[in-house]
């Protein structure tokens, strides 16, 4: 047990407070000694009921992401069954349910309200994963401190945020959720979101208490279906997993989920390893743990038992708070006069809860977060919307620019065609469960507003989303619809081929529709749908310049687009001003920046492939494809279709030599690694200058590249500028075979260029 957790220990019992007085010294009445005194007072008036009523998280029914909705719930508020709410919107509402909880019950516990704000609250940015693509932490942990305004506007004071999960599997429709593939960029973002999310002082009413999810492994889920089960080592775990959940409740994370997935067997819900040992008595962590939604029911699916059985198990492991399943208000006092659970689990679990809103102010004011006169004024903003309109236009990536085909001019007609063209409702993405969608604009409308009278912009459905109408309904669902077409396929085609025909250009909106990445998203076919695809053919037939505005929530396996299609821009979902974004970036009034979070395989069957990988003992030959006897495949060669760390500009970087300051790197000194990088273009553009290590004498078999810094530029027209990044034993360090984090020595390569890729090499020594 680590030191501090000791201390808070002994805090929270009174056993430290008792020790000072023996030795005739009053202690400080500091923060955490206040905030433990007022807890011991309050919990030694609570019944075991009104303890485990702490307990219970429950939904108040508004975009709620299951099926089961609480109910009764006003008569367990007033019970002091229920310990939180979630899913439950605007300050009247949530004062009016506050009032119940601090008026009617016994001893007038305020409740906590959560909600699911992902990636903004009714002014939606970039998807996590679009906001990853700008490797701007600035730009990002801004966005979160935003969305943490308006939700605390609206009486909300916790999130189920930032999602933290690696994710190499692109089936995995979650893969939209999270920072993609790379701990170190993970570990990065998740800091920021947090501090964003959280402050410096969460007892502040525009602070919102971040939530950790999903803990742990959530994005290894076999097959990339969801929910399903994760199996790795715990080499794998601590190198490659577990780094960006540390970094989150490093960053001061109030709370962290259990995630669905069983690990070695267990469900995390119930897995006293991760819940204590790893958490607790390693991590020293000192906030709640929350399950997932239903999280605890789900345990009998997965054969662990009864409710009371799966109850007990999760209580005994470390989960302190069940979200929806009933499962501790209904069955942990039983299982405490039984003896299947302690009231020391109970009680611990219980001060966690109060703890927390605690930290929140609610015990000084309960209603801090009910204002309708900030509701009125701190939501959906002229300034929260231009930081929208900024924050997107730097996540997207431009994948292909043939001949210069990007930026548009503002001259003649522009044909935008496909059925992701003219939706207002698909613009923000999965997981914007509070965007205001009736004030998102389209892309046909970004395009026309940001031309003006300078271009004629024309709009052709020219295919549905889907073939299949089934299939398109379970892709569009939580109202964000798209209007199917019911003539032929044919015909849509023809009537699109013929507004085409009298265009100077087509801008072809293709891709994925919001809910066909996100929860309960997975794909097999992680391609363009076929309806799709058959349309941008006949587009390109026509002979016309064509751009493609790739809409998707995870990486596509777009082959065929990237060889005959002569620009693509992936624009991800760019979030309630995505369409401005989108056109500003079109036309040249922004270069874009974004660089890849995650690779783009060449087909599905590459999957899971990621730029940090081991090398086998055959690797396939520099620049090979297929050599008999060595790790490769027979149809394709090994290469991604586009690397981590990849993104074109409208203008040109190059990059000098790496220079080392030195080539021995000494524990406690630092080596600097510097490269210069020239505006070789016309055009100023910003570029994100990457820094990747191999260890070549490991003790264990280590990835051939691991992102361990990036900076990102702005340069002038044959601007130049030098980059530096600093070495030390930190950046070397990695847990062996026994799990011990350390440095070894030996020969590193370091890498320094524009993506994963394209890289220069060059070599230094480390030694103690």
């Amino acid at each position: 047990m680590c030191i501090k957790r000791a201390i808070t220990i002994l805090c929270s019992t009174g056993l430290l407070a008792s020790t000072v007085y023996a030795q005739g010294k009053k202690p400080a009445l500091n923060g955490q000694a206040k905030m433990n005194a007022f807890i011991s007072q309050l919990m030694a008036k609570m019944s075991v009921d009104e303890k485990i009523g702490q307990l219970n998280l429950v939904t108040g029914g508004e975009a709620t992401t299951g099926a089961v909705v609480s109910t009764n719930v006003e008569a367990k508020i007033k019970k002091g069954q229920i310990g939180g709410i979630f899913s439950l919107t605007t300050p009247a509402k949530i004062r009016r349910t506050q009032e119940i909880a601090v008026n009617s019950s016994r001893l007038h516990i305020p409740l906590i309200f959560g909600q699911d704000v992902v990636h903004g609250y009714k002014t939606a940015f970039p998807i996590p994963l679009a906001l990853a693509a700008s490797w701007d932490l600035p730009l990002i942990k801004h966005t979160a401190r935003v969305a943490a305004t308006e939700a605390s506007a609206d009486g909300i004071n916790w999130t189920f945020s930032p999602m933290v999960d690696i994710a190499r599997d692109p089936r995995w429709g979650r893969v939209a959720e999270g920072s993609g593939e790379d701990p170190y960029l993970g570990s990065e973002i998740a800091k920021v979101m947090v501090q964003g999310y959280q402050g410096d002082d969460l007892s502040k009413n525009n602070t919102i208490m971040a939530c950790v999810k999903h803990f742990a492994l959530y994005g290894a889920a076999e097959a990339g279906r969801d929910y399903n089960t994760t199996d790795m080592s715990l080499n794998r775990m601590y190198n490659e997993y577990l780094p960006p959940y540390k970094a989150a409740l490093t960053a001061g994370a109030g709370s962290i989920m259990a995630s669905f997935n069983d690990i070695n067997g267990i469900p995390a819900t119930a897995n006293k390893w991760l819940l204590t040992d790893l958490l607790r008595k390693e991590w020293c962590f000192k906030g709640f743990v929350v399950s997932d939604y239903t999280g605890v029911t789900e345990m009998i699916e997965h054969g662990l038992g009864d409710l009371q059985q799966v109850s007990g198990r999760a209580l005994n492991a470390g989960l302190d708070m069940d979200m929806v399943s009933d499962g501790f208000l209904t069955t942990l006092k039983k299982s405490l006069a039984e003896g299947k659970v302690s009231i020391a689990s109970i009680n611990t679990a219980c001060r966690l809860i109060l703890e927390a809103k605690y930290k929140l102010g609610l015990f000084d004011d309960p209603y801090r977060y009910c204002s309708e006169d900030r509701a009125k004024t701190e939501i959906f903003t002229p300034d929260h919307l231009t930081l929208a309109r900024q924050a997107a236009a730097q996540t997207f990536v431009l994948l292909k620019n043939q001949n210069h085909t990007l930026p548009l001019k503002k001259a003649g007609t522009i044909a935008v065609v496909g059925p992701l063209g003219n939706t207002r409702t698909n613009m923000p993405g999965t997981w914007a469960v509070n965007a205001d969608l009736a004030n998102t604009p389209s892309l046909v409308e970004g395009l026309k507003a940001v031309a003006g009278d300078k271009a004629t912009i024309t709009y052709s459905l020219g295919s549905n989303l889907m073939a299949d109408e089934t299939q398109q309904t379970n892709g569009t669902m939580f109202g964000r619809e798209i209007k199917r077409d019911t003539q032929t396929e044919q015909e849509v085609i023809a009537d699109a081929v013929r507004d085409a025909n009298k265009a100077d250009v087509i801008v072809a909106a293709l891709g994925e529709g919001s809910e066909m990445s996100g929860e309960s998203s997975s794909r097999t076919n992680i391609e363009i749908p076929a309806v799709q695809q058959r349309l941008l053919a006949a587009l390109l037939k026509t002979g016309k310049p064509v751009v493609l505005v790739l809409f998707t929530g995870r990486p596509l396996a777009i082959k065929w687009e990237s060889d005959n299609v002569p620009a693509i821009l992936n624009v991800w979902f760019g979030g309630t001003q995505a369409a401005y974004a989108i056109a500003d970036v079109l036309f040249g009034e922004v270069n874009p920046s974004g660089k890849l979070p995650i690779t783009f395989p060449q087909n599905v069957g590459q999957v899971p492939i990621y730029y940090s990988h081991k090398n086998t003992g055959r690797p396939l030959p520099d620049g090979g494809w297929f050599t008999k006897f060595r790790s490769n495949y027979l149809d394709v060669s090994n290469d991604p279709l586009y690397p981590f760390g990849y993104g074109l500009s409208y203008t040109n970087f190059s990059y000098g030599a790496i220079k080392l300051s030195g080539t021995k790197l000494k524990r406690g000194q630092g080596l600097n690694a510097s490269v210069t990088v020239t505006n070789t273009g016309k055009v100023a553009g910003k570029e994100i200058v990457q820094l990747y290590l191999r260890d070549l004498e490991a003790s264990i078999t280590r990835p051939v590249k691991e992102l361990k810094g990036f900076k990102k530029i702005s340069l002038e027209p044959g601007e130049s500028k030098e980059v530096i990044f600093t070495l030390t034993e930190n950046e070397l360090m990695f847990y062996n075979a026994n799990l011990k984090y350390i440095a070894e020595p030996g020969d590193f390569n370091v890498f320094i260029g524009p993506n994963s890729r394209d890289v220069q090499t060059c070599k230094f020594n480390f030694s103690k």
